[in-house]
């Protein structure tokens, strides 16, 4: 068993250390399932092992893991099938669920998750908050960490480690609860950027990261996995390109650390190479360094997210584009991807989504479609009334020559 986040204990069996937290997680296999529970010494940990018979005794407090419990047990189990930034966002969403994290799983209860949102929402309202918030970037709910728990607590109950103390236990989390957890607004930002503006954007780009940016948007792909491309996935003969490695960038420092071997969902993606994409990769391949498999790269390293940001934003900014991100060219293309096709097929040919209802979030077109549809109705009304009033004076006229008579 191997999990970034714990250190085995070659002299303890089945006894793994947190790398942070320091905490003890005992593991056992029985019947061929396997269970685990977190201890803060040695000791219990070891006790446990050696005791455990797989059962509960009774269903009190004393029997049910903590929160804390659980997700130590799911970082060690689930992350593992995750993608890495998937792992990073969920890490960096529990630490406000770090106040629930000592309550044992059946003592996290409705009313107690309305008290921790009630006590979220007045600090995020609070004046301590607005005056330590970063600009224009405040809090605007509790959605991602009721969504999380919601997770944690979904994987609890399928999961065979806690197989026993789940059954009787149900979600917490309510519908109210995402109500409460409003804290203001949401600001309007338009996620997918237009055809036109792309073409602005792309034109006050540096060679290097003008191709970056058109082969992202022209694959729909993730900025991770554009500058993860590799010459091997490029396939001239056969006008076929394979969407497989992504970059993976540290978080905080924004550098390259190591190039996974699959996307986000696992899946290669096959792309077909248009004359635009054969250009782009003609171009890079006068640029191909020995020994570099990377088709994007300055003098043979992968590229850093962020050197591509600060690229990105400059074009941005010069191009007065009101879009900011990377995200935006993915979005960008299924949106049009959707307008062309004409539907969620044509969105998850170019994005490779397996969900439709991701594939409508990136895709929708909610600003533009309303626009269309309004000005549709307003012809109409504006038609009717022009009928109406050549009706009407008809009429009038008529009115007129009788009264004359």
């Amino acid at each position: 068993m191997s999990n970034k986040n714990y250190d085995s204990l070659k002299s303890h069996r089945g006894i793994y250390k947190h790398k942070r937290t320091g905490r003890y997680l005992s593991t056992k296999k029985i019947k061929g399932k396997k269970f685990s529970k977190t201890f803060d010494t040695i000791s219990e940990a070891r006790h446990w092992r050696n005791t455990f018979n797989g059962k509960k005794s009774s269903l009190n407090s004393e029997t049910y893991s903590t929160l804390k419990d659980v997700w130590e047990t799911m970082q060690l189990r689930h992350f593992p099938t995750l993608a890495e930034s998937t792992r990073q966002i969920w890490i960096r969403r529990y630490t406000l669920l770090k106040e629930l994290e000592d309550y044992p799983m059946n003592m996290i209860t409705q009313s107690l998750i309305s008290k921790w949102v009630s006590k979220q929402v007045e600090y995020f309202r609070s004046e301590i908050y607005e005056d330590c918030s970063r600009g224009g970037a405040k809090r605007c709910n509790l959605d991602n960490e009721l969504n999380l728990f919601t997770t944690i607590f979904n994987w609890y109950k399928q999961s065979d480690e806690y197989e026993y103390e789940a059954v009787p236990l149900t979600n917490p989390v309510k519908i109210k609860h995402k109500r409460m957890g409003f804290i203001r607004a949401k600001p309007i930002k338009d996620k997918a950027i237009t055809l036109e503006h792309a073409r602005t954007f792309f034109s006050y780009l540096k060679p290097l990261y003008r191709d970056l940016a058109l082969l992202q948007f022209y694959t729909a792909s993730r900025i991770g996995e554009a500058a993860g491309l590799q010459w091997e996935r490029v396939d001239f003969e056969n006008k076929r390109i394979t969407i497989m490695e992504t970059c993976f960038w540290d978080m905080q420092s924004k550098a390259f650390v190591h190039l996974n071997k699959h996307p986000k969902n696992k899946e290669p993606r096959p792309v077909y190479m248009t004359k635009e994409l054969e250009q782009i990769l003609r171009r890079r391949k006068s640029f191909r360094e020995e020994g570099c498999n990377f088709v994007f790269h300055v003098g043979g390293l992968p590229l850093n997210y962020g050197t591509i940001q600060v690229n990105y934003r400059e074009a941005q900014r010069k191009g007065n584009i009101p879009y900011s991100g990377t995200h935006i060219l993915r979005h960008g293309m299924a949106k049009l991807a959707r307008k062309v096709g004409g539907g969620l097929d044509a969105v998850i040919a170019m994005t490779g989504h397996k969900d439709l209802k991701l594939a409508d979030h990136y895709s929708k077109l909610d600003t533009e479609f309303q626009k269309e549809v309004s000005e549709k109705i307003m012809d109409h009304i504006n038609e009717n009334t022009k009928e109406e009033e050549v009706f009407e004076n008809n009429n009038m006229l008529e009115m007129k020559l009788f009264k004359n008579k």
